[in-house]
């Protein structure tokens, strides 16, 4: 994963500096984009099998003629005083029960912008501002450029975690907490000089839900994880 970050930081062209897009906003759901997919997820815990995809997915509300990169955040609360061992992902469970996939080629209710050629990965901190929170984030990047508008909805990326450890030996406690996970923000990239755009409004609901987080996560889904704008200096700091 290492060399695949350290490849997508590579092709992300750097700015002069970062606005804010116009009209638009920011999705996430669960197994499809926006009002397409769901937004609640509930696993009864009794298998190590199988995984759960949430999809980011974004209306620019600009459009961008050389669209090659992107970089997301996404925030997590579940409602445990501290992550439990199931969410201490690379810990109890490992780094890899987590992935970012950014191939859309099988989804068709959003457009695809990276048409299956993006490279990049996933980062997963545990006790990101509280013990019970957990930060999310993407980056990935295309050789070369694409264009898109300002008023259709894409897909930009996939984080899945696995169901891996949920019982029997080895397991790990906690897969019954709830949880809330929040999409926060969007850099979407462009070559240097082009100009990159940060979108953070939500365009129809930038938050799901885990095992019922949202009646159980002290400050309720999806204020208990407010949204943090993030340079672009600090996310590429964490590939470096």
């Amino acid at each position: 994963m290492k060399k695949t970050l350290l490849m997508a930081g590579a092709l992300l062209a750097l700015t002069a500096g970062i606005a804010s897009a116009g009209p638009g906003g920011i999705n996430l759901s669960w197994n499809d984009c926006g009002v397409f997919g769901g937004l609640q997820r509930n696993f009864a815990c009794t298998s190590n099998s199988g995984a759960n995809t949430m999809i980011a997915s974004a209306i620019t509300g600009v459009q961008m003629d050389q669209l090659n990169g992107q970089a997301g955040v996404l925030d997590m609360q579940t409602n445990q005083a501290a992550l439990s061992n199931w969410w201490l992902i690379g810990g109890c469970r490992l780094a890899s029960t987590m992935s970012a996939d950014f191939n859309f080629l099988a989804n068709v209710n959003c457009f695809d912008p990276w048409v299956g050629v993006a490279a990049g990965g996933v980062s997963y901190t545990a006790g990101f501002n509280a013990p019970n929170r957990a930060r999310i984030r993407t980056i990935c990047a295309i050789a070369g450029s694409t264009g898109i508008t300002g008023t259709d909805e894409y897909y930009f990326f996939k984080v899945t975690f696995t169901n891996a450890r949920s019982i029997g030996n080895g397991s790990c406690a906690g897969c019954t907490d709830g949880a809330c996970i929040v999409f926060n923000s969007i850099l979407v990239t462009q070559p240097a000089g082009v100009g990159d755009y940060t979108i953070s409004a939500p365009a129809n609901r930038n938050w799901v839900h885990w095992q019922g987080g949202a009646s159980g996560v002290v400050g309720g889904c999806p204020d208990a994880t407010p949204t943090r704008t993030k340079t672009w200096g600090s996310v590429k700091s964490l590939y470096r």
